[in-house]
């Protein structure tokens, strides 16, 4: 039986993570409103307009309100739009979690959601696990490092390319050794991940995090280790990346579909 339309969600942003999780959406979730910068506007408005989406510049032109806000555009449009989604009491889920190692940006959001009474959903993204590893930090973590392998195509574009050559790299070379909250801030593009291991375990100071490029493979490789009173465990995923953004793994756009989904579903 197809479910009719029965929940409409807000894009903040509209481009490759955007677009691949509008073309997952299931049946009984569909896009209201994209709020994107007003340079966007012209190119948008023709191709969205016919499929009954309205293209908009800010929070405060919304008539209605959303099930969800989805976040798909970054640090800036997190703190520009975010902030009011959640003031509002719309649910907020998060893809550019990254953004989060600005420690004033996380307070202001966490204050927006509980003046609001909304719920601030910090999507797994590219990795999992998250559920295993916020529950181990419940009992102490002695140590949460975080190995982020890429080929050369998915660092351009990044620092990466002032740190190492990226067109002459032959092997598996690290370029990058710090904490997840340095990792975040240098690479906003690329290590979400970082933000999202640490957030959920030790901390963006605590968890160790290095980043390399290896000219050998086309999958973005996630491996996470992490020690502590519950035991030991190591979760490695090898993931395609996005085909139109090879700094993004799919598995980050489908957490987001899997977000949409949940608004049909009894359990969480």
């Amino acid at each position: 039986m197809t479910r009719t339309c029965s929940k409409r969600i807000l894009l903040i942003g509209y481009g490759a993570m955007a677009r691949e999780v509008v073309a997952r959406l299931p049946d009984g979730v569909r896009v209201g409103w994209v709020i994107v910068p007003t340079e966007f506007h012209a190119a948008l408005v023709s191709e969205l307009t016919p499929q009954g989406i309205e293209v908009l510049d800010s929070i405060h032109q919304l008539d209605a309100a959303p099930d969800l806000v989805l976040e798909c555009a970054g640090h800036a449009a997190l703190s520009e739009h975010g902030i009011p989604a959640l003031q509002r009491g719309w649910r907020l889920a998060v893809v550019s979690v990254g953004a989060l190692a600005d420690a004033a940006l996380h307070s202001q959001l966490l204050n927006a959601a509980r003046d609001g009474d909304a719920v601030l959903q910090l999507l797994s993204g590219a990795v999992a696990g998250m559920d295993g590893l916020a529950a181990a930090r419940e009992a102490g973590l002695d140590e949460v490092t975080y190995i982020s392998r890429k080929s050369p195509r998915s660092w351009r574009g990044s620092a990466a390319q002032q740190m190492i050559d990226l067109d002459a790299v032959a092997e598996t070379t690290v370029f990058f050794e710090g904490n997840a909250g340095e990792a975040a801030r240098a690479f906003p593009a690329n290590a979400n991940v970082a933000a999202t291991i640490a957030l959920n375990g030790m901390g963006m100071e605590a968890t160790r995090v290095v980043l390399m490029v290896d000219p050998h493979t086309r999958r973005n490789t996630h491996r996470i280790h992490a020690r502590g009173a519950f035991g030991e465990m190591t979760i490695e995923l090898a993931a395609n990346p996005l085909p139109s953004n090879p700094k993004t793994s799919m598995l980050a756009a489908l957490s987001a579909v899997r977000a949409c989904r949940q608004l049909l579903e009894p359990t969480a």
